[in-house]
C-alpha cells in the first residue's frame, strides 16, 4: 500500500474515534500537512507530518506506515510517531488549571457561594418572625 486518505487513516490509527469526525474535522480546515489544510480524500505518504489542531493543542504525528483498518491501541506505535512540540502540552496543562477560573462571573453554574446567597437574598426576613400557630376557638 503507498497511499491512503487521510481520513482512513486518522481513524485506523485512533486520532478519531469515528470515520466521520475526521472527515468533519478535514473539512473544518483542523487537519494540515506542511500548513497547508487538506481535504478528506487527500492521499498520504510514509514520512509526511500531520498536524491535527484539537484546541487548545495542536497535534503533529508523522506517518511511519500505511493502513485503513482500525487496529488495537497497541500498534498504534508502528504507525505513527508522536512528533507534538513539548510547548504544546504546556498549553494543554496550563488549560487543565487555569480552566474553572477563567469563568466570566455570571455565566454557567452558580457556584456554592452564588447559590446561597440567592437564597439569602430571595427568603423573605419576616418568616423567621411570624408565628404560624393560630388559635381558633369558637
Amino acid at each position: 500500500m503507498e497511499e491512503v486518505r487521510i481520513d482512513k487513516w486518522l481513524w485506523a490509527t485512533r486520532v478519531f474515534k469515528t470515520r466521520t469526525i475526521a472527515v468533519e474535522a478535514c473539512k473544518k480546515g483542523r487537519i494540515m500537512i506542511q500548513n497547508v489544510t487538506v481535504k478528506p480524500s487527500r492521499m498520504i505518504r510514509v514520512g509526511e507530518v500531520i498536524q491535527v489542531r484539537k484546541p487548545p493543542v495542536v497535534y503533529s504525528f508523522k506517518v511511519l506506515a500505511l493502513t485503513d483498518k482500525r487496529m488495537g491501541a497497541k500498534l498504534v506505535p508502528e504507525f505513527m510517531e508522536n512528533v507534538t512540540p513539548p510547548e504544546q502540552y504546556e498549553i494543554l496543562e496550563l488549560q487543565k488549571i487555569g480552566g474553572f477560573v477563567d469563568r466570566a462571573k455570571g455565566t454557567g453554574r452558580p457556584t456554592k457561594k452564588d447559590r446561597r446567597d440567592l437564597d439569602d437574598f430571595t427568603t423573605p426576613e419576616y418568616l423567621d418572625d411570624f408565628d404560624f400557630e393560630f388559635d381558633f376557638e369558637e
